[in-house]
């Protein structure tokens, strides 16, 4: 562990002490196989931070960077599924709700593929995974070669993605859709609360929050939208976990789950060439889903991408961190990037105190500074959208980003997120992501080039 901490940073400039903070906080969390978000509030294993959680671990251990990430994929479904949450056994039930008894995947997800064993939750989170693994790859191509890395995880990451673009493709406009607010990672954003409107929610007495132990109630979803949530999950594990079965009162296309799956196909194609296949079909798709999301979920007059409820096929009037993070994709048209920064810049997304990007509209009518993704910055999200910026050749924009990520991380003591408009930290402290995005804002090569 020691030899972890006292490796050099690759860049003179490197703040050492922010380093070894960061470094501890993984180290920390770490349970011997995999990353724990967090020691008090999310004491399993978590899909998409983990992918985070190995782009940063790269600079560390490209070892364990791997492990993280094959980890996840060893409670990989049948179909193709990645699901979101991986159960450690050793972890009382008590500890987090949903637990492993609500969910009940080897039973009732057991003619989706779900394994025998760990127990997983039965829904998802963004697809991250493919990019995660090749920049995995790309910190030491060497080293991955000879275990084989790419080999092993590129026929996972391809189902993965089959999955979602065969049985998530709802609205039959090409674009994955998510079926629960916990998907697209954004739990309690005001872009769901339209759709959620249709959900009858479950009793107050059908289920107990966990999260109020370790988290404020003034930071938490309410506990109308937790009823929401439980019953979601009753009704999709009711019906096996079937997406075609199952009525899906929420289904919506969320425009950073997608972005995400535009630059992880690329991310595929660049391991396909690596490793001798034929990236045609990535690119394909990935060309694809960009056309798509172009056509769907852009609003010009907004300057923004927006949701589309697939309830009504209408897109949803909130403006939200989900709209921007699409920069990440390669291909967009100009007119596009130039209004997206526009807006990032602007009043409605421009924090001066933080330099960080709320997760909704600081001007809008559902802006909270304190409660989970309604008005908080969040550190993964910076991540992505300061990755958008470089991919788009806004340098000075990717760099004022950059140092405000920094400074707030090591500020907030790691934090889960921060107040926007002040930095105050809120949330779970030492929070993972932020340690390995942190790490990544430190190491990584500037010119390192988009898949």
């Amino acid at each position: 562990m020691k030899s972890l901490l006292d490796r050099p940073a690759p860049t003179a400039t490197a703040d050492l002490t922010l380093r070894r903070g960061a470094a501890r906080v993984l180290i920390d969390n770490w349970t011997g196989a995999s990353t724990v978000p967090s020691r008090t509030l999310y004491p399993h294993q978590w899909s998409w931070d983990s992918a985070f959680i190995a782009i940063g671990l790269r600079h560390l251990s490209v070892r364990r960077a791997q492990q993280e990430l094959e980890s996840l994929l060893s409670a990989q479904w049948a179909d193709g599924r990645i699901p979101h949450i991986v159960f450690n056994p050793a972890v009382p039930d008590d500890a987090y709700f949903p637990s492993p008894d609500f969910w009940r995947s080897s039973t009732a997800g057991r003619a989706a593929g779900a394994p025998a064993s760990p127990e997983t939750s039965g829904i998802v989170q963004p697809p991250v995974h493919a990019l995660a693994a090749w920049l995995v790859h790309r910190a030491d191509p060497a080293e991955s070669r000879r275990r084989g890395f790419l080999t092993r995880v590129r026929p996972r990451l391809a189902a993965w993605h089959d999955y979602l673009l065969g049985h998530r493709d709802l609205g039959g406009g090409g674009l994955a859709a998510v079926v629960h607010p916990w998907e697209p990672g954004m739990d309690n954003s005001p872009c769901w609360d339209r759709a959620l409107r249709r959900v009858e929610p479950a009793a107050p007495d059908a289920f107990r929050r966990a999260d109020l132990n370790h988290g404020h109630p003034a930071d938490r979803p309410t506990d109308l939208d937790y009823g929401r949530y439980v019953s979601l999950v009753t009704d999709y594990r009711d019906a096996g976990y079937d997406d075609r079965a199952a009525r899906h009162p929420f289904a919506v296309e969320d425009p950073c789950f997608n972005a995400l799956l535009i630059v992880s196909e690329r991310a595929l194609a660049a391991m396909a060439r690596e490793t001798g296949a034929d990236a045609s079909v990535h690119i394909a798709r990935a060309d694809a889903l960009t056309r798509h999301l172009v056509t769907r979920l852009w609003d010009d007059r907004a300057g923004l991408f927006r949701v589309r409820d697939l309830a009504t096929d209408t897109l949803v009037g909130e403006d939200s961190v989900t709209g921007l993070v699409p920069l990440l994709a390669p291909h967009l048209p100009q007119r596009v990037v130039s209004r997206l920064v526009e807006t990032l810049t602007g009043p409605r997304f421009g924090a001066p105190a933080t330099r960080l990007v709320p997760s909704y509209d600081l001007t809008g009518h559902a802006f909270d500074a304190q409660r989970y993704w309604r008005g908080p910055a969040w550190f993964n999200t910076a991540w992505l959208v300061h990755r958008g910026l470089r991919t788009h050749g806004r340098d000075q924009d990717a760099e004022r980003l950059r140092r405000g990520f920094l400074r707030e991380a090591g500020r907030s003591d790691f934090a889960e997120y921060v107040d926007p408009t002040t930095g105050a930290a809120r949330g779970a402290r030492h929070f993972s992501w932020t340690a390995a995005l942190t790490l990544d804002l430190l190491c990584a090569d500037p010119k390192e080039p988009t898949p």
